[in-house]
């Protein structure tokens, strides 16, 4: 044993002769940081990463261990990069300075981003990031926005770049949180995220709308405007969140979703969920297809009938199902468009355009 820490590893960054160099956090799993640690366990643990870079750090640590490629971003700071030497996080060049970028966010007005956990009724303590709306008042009631993704392949509540959507969303007077639940890679211990094995729809879900739940008690949320909306997992998460929790979220926005587990691909379903042949039960419950009958709320459908990732199958089986309980809903597909839908001429401003007009429809800014 090299160390004595009792905190997570997010992952190895590299080594030369006397150091390991490991990315983590000990005391906020919503940022990361480079640590070293000594190879012949002599040495306490050093944060390498100085206290101005606030945020999430991830670094490529060069084959001698001298050198490393250092990319920084946080909540309202677009994504830089430097050229540092090892270990004492000394800036040789910076490469990607985004100085034109900034310059242009500084001239906005940004909204406040915040960071805090939710403890679900269940007892599931869960992380949460608040961008709250541009002028913000307390005394305000606003309408919010939940974007969701929940599943192991990524985190939404970290300290990193909301994106100018997000932004956007604020300034027109949403309040946008994004969750992390079981399931998802933070920083909270392998049984954290081995927990959603054979149950990705089931308890990462429980864990959104609970701690969806909770959030819009908040005294400047108006708890009859809540909307969600999420991409790919997310958008199977969006599904699963209008179908299993309709008291909550009034409208929703499902891109590319996965309507059914069982058509999806075997290298990632697969991998969290086990085989269909002997575990069928569970790739049913986990999908928004079985809970189509509960839907109460708005829901508007978005895939591309070129998607290779998540086919378009998908969707037209879950089309069946909303027609078969005779659930109403809107439904916008692009043509040969693939899973990121951003092919051909004005396409993504064409679906961004349409997204937020359905939640100033659905979910009113007043």
């Amino acid at each position: 044993m090299v160390s004595s820490g009792t905190y997570d590893v997010a992952s190895i960054a590299g080594y030369n002769n006397k150091l390991l160099y490991f990315h983590s956090s000990p005391e906020n799993t919503t940022d990361r940081y480079l640590y070293s640690v000594d190879l012949k366990g002599k040495k306490k643990d050093r944060r390498l990463t100085p206290s101005n870079f606030d945020g999430v750090n991830t670094y490529k640590v060069s084959p001698n261990g001298k050198y490393a490629l250092h990319t920084y971003t946080s909540a309202l700071s677009p994504i830089t990069v430097s050229l540092i030497s090892l270990p004492d996080h000394k800036i040789i060049r910076t490469l990607v300075k985004n100085e034109t970028y900034a310059g242009q966010l500084a001239s906005l007005n940004l909204p406040n981003v915040d960071f805090q956990q939710v403890e679900t009724e269940q007892g599931t303590l869960v992380d949460a990031r608040i961008i709250k709306p541009i002028n913000f008042d307390e005394g305000a009631k606003y309408p919010v926005i939940f974007n969701v993704y929940g599943e192991p392949a990524g985190a939404m509540a970290t300290d990193s770049f909301v994106g100018l959507w997000n932004i956007f969303l604020a300034q027109q007077g949403y309040v946008v949180i994004s969750i992390d639940p079981r399931g998802t890679p933070c920083l909270k211990g392998s049984e954290w995220r081995k927990s959603i094995y054979q149950k990705i729809g089931r308890i990462n879900i429980a864990d959104l709308g609970l701690a969806a739940k909770e959030l819009i008690k908040m005294p400047y949320i108006d708890a009859e405007r809540v909307g969600v909306w999420g991409w790919s997992g997310g958008g199977s998460s969006t599904l699963n969140l209008l179908f299993q929790f309709p008291e909550i979220f009034k409208a929703g926005v499902s891109v590319a979703p996965v309507a059914n587990q069982l058509t999806y691909d075997n290298i990632y379903q697969e991998r969290y969920m086990g085989l269909p042949q002997e575990n069928e039960t569970n790739f049913i419950a986990g999908s928004p297809v079985t809970y189509v009958k509960n839907l109460r709320g708005k829901l508007l459908l978005i895939h591309g009938t070129g998607d290779d990732n998540v086919h378009y199958q998908n969707t037209e089986m879950l089309i069946n199902e909303l027609i078969r309980h005779n659930k109403q809903f809107q439904m916008m597909s692009y043509p040969n468009r693939s899973h990121g839908i951003y092919e051909g001429k004005n396409t993504r401003k064409h679906l961004y355009t349409l997204i937020n007009n359905f939640f100033l429809q659905n979910v009113p800014v007043k």
